[in-house]
């Protein structure tokens, strides 16, 4: 049996929770495998909407376990507040969260390292959600980090002590005015481990290679986007993780042979949420309807997203960096009522033309270069079939699937669960 996985082709943001959470029935694990808190992941169904930040999009299913792997960074004190929230819906967590060892935590301290480092860029801010994450992989890397494991050892207290107290001396380094109460940090931090101590803790990757030797479906689910992986996003405008497949791999100790089928989410049209190159943005009445209608505000920040047309650049470079074997396309309703709709096929790269993406996506490098297509007006979100599609939308997709040489296996017309056109082929 595979692993299959399941990641973001954009700048995140792109609708992979519904789409894990429409997948779960198939499968019998979903495991988180990269990225922390700065995720937010918006579930729609029986007219509730949930927001997971760490836990994995299948939880409200039954039938399958979910495992927060190595590859992520978990902050107990925002943990703890996402399992409250499914305690007030009858979830139940206990048998079908599991932890991995190896997942290292976010220090409240890390918080305040990521607040300070931020605010000492002044105008070259990355756009950083501020919960930690850099600086948290930042002490992984440096070998310095604490895991969920340690946790079971006795010393574990003089261990955080230690990091604490290095953190603290980091901060002067930043020279700027960051206001906190470490005490009243404190508190909050150890009544968010006890919860987080509450839950089974595994050695995740021993638990799912011998899942794959007995069989189990498993499903690995990203976070992010693939244009903010650590390595291959516009970097520095990026997160701290590789979001990207090969992600998937470190952040849960499974091989590159055992990776099935590779599900690639984007929307119909790019979004972008904080600092950083973005081509295809759009600062008219267009870019606007986008956001209203589509909502587009992020679900960890609540900040505005930055939209515009969709960029087939950027989607062919992350389709063949993850070799992603077929696609799910969202919001395509959104679109509903626009005139024309572009789609960027090439760029204009220091006076070349090119349909790769560059070094430098900056706007002094690059001019995008645009197809258009008549766009549809019909209400897509009242659709259950793919025969019901408008004409307009499906030589759309045609045209993305001949360009990408990848087919778009759902089409999603809506945020419920229910709004989600499977084609056939």
């Amino acid at each position: 049996m595979a692993v299959d996985l399941l990641l973001g082709l954009q700048w995140g943001d792109e609708g992979k929770g519904k789409i894990v959470d429409v997948l779960t029935q198939k499968y019998n694990i979903i495991a988180r495998f990269q990225g922390g808190p700065n995720a937010g992941h918006t579930l729609i169904f029986d007219g509730h909407k949930h927001v997971l930040h760490t836990i994995p999009s299948g939880i409200f299913h039954h039938s399958a376990l979910n495992i927060v792997g190595n590859g992520v960074v978990i902050d107990p004190v925002i943990l703890k507040k996402e399992l409250e929230n499914l305690d007030r819906h009858h979830i139940d967590y206990a048998s079908k969260l599991l932890i991995s060892r190896k997942a290292h935590l976010i220090l409240p301290t890390h918080r305040l390292l990521d607040a300070a480092s931020e605010t000492s860029k002044g105008k070259a801010k990355i756009g950083s959600t501020l919960k930690g994450i850099g600086p948290t992989y930042m002490d992984k890397t440096g070998r310095n980090g604490m895991r969920v494991g340690d946790l079971e050892l006795d010393n574990w207290k003089e261990k955080y002590r230690a990091l604490t107290e290095k953190h603290i001396r980091m901060l002067d380094f930043f020279d700027v005015d960051i206001q906190y109460d470490i005490n009243e940090l404190e508190s909050e931090f150890y009544v968010g481990v006890e919860k987080l101590m509450s839950l089974e803790f595994i050695d995740s990757e021993e638990f799912l290679n011998n899942a794959v030797k007995e069989g189990k479906t498993i499903l690995a689910e990203g976070a992010q986007g693939s244009l903010l992986d650590i390595d291959f996003g516009t970097y520095p405008f990026v997160t701290s993780s590789n979001t990207t497949a090969a992600g998937a791999c470190t952040g849960l100790g499974v091989a590159p042979n055992r990776i099935g089928e590779v599900f690639g989410i984007f929307k119909a049209y790019t979004t972008r949420v904080g600092s950083g190159p973005f081509p295809t943005e759009l600062f008219d009445d267009d870019g606007a309807t986008m956001a209203r209608v589509g909502h587009e505000f992020g679900a960890t920040t609540g900040r505005p997203r930055r939209c515009g047309w969709l960029d087939l650049v950027a989607l062919k470079y992350a389709i063949q960096v993850n070799g992603v074997t077929q696609m799910m396309m969202m919001k395509g309703d959104v679109l509903s009522g626009f005139e024309t709709i572009k789609v960027c096929t090439s760029y204009l790269y220091k006076g070349k033309e090119i349909t790769h993406l560059p070094y430098n996506i900056e706007p002094e490098n690059v001019t995008p270069k645009f197809t258009e297509f008549k766009g549809w007006k019909e209400d897509l979100t009242i659709m259950t079939q793919e025969d019901q599609l408008p004409r307009n939308l499906l030589d759309y997709i045609k045209f993305i699937e001949k360009e990408t040489q990848t087919p778009i296996k759902i089409v999603s017309v809506g945020p419920d669960r229910k709004q989600t056109i499977i084609r056939q082929f």
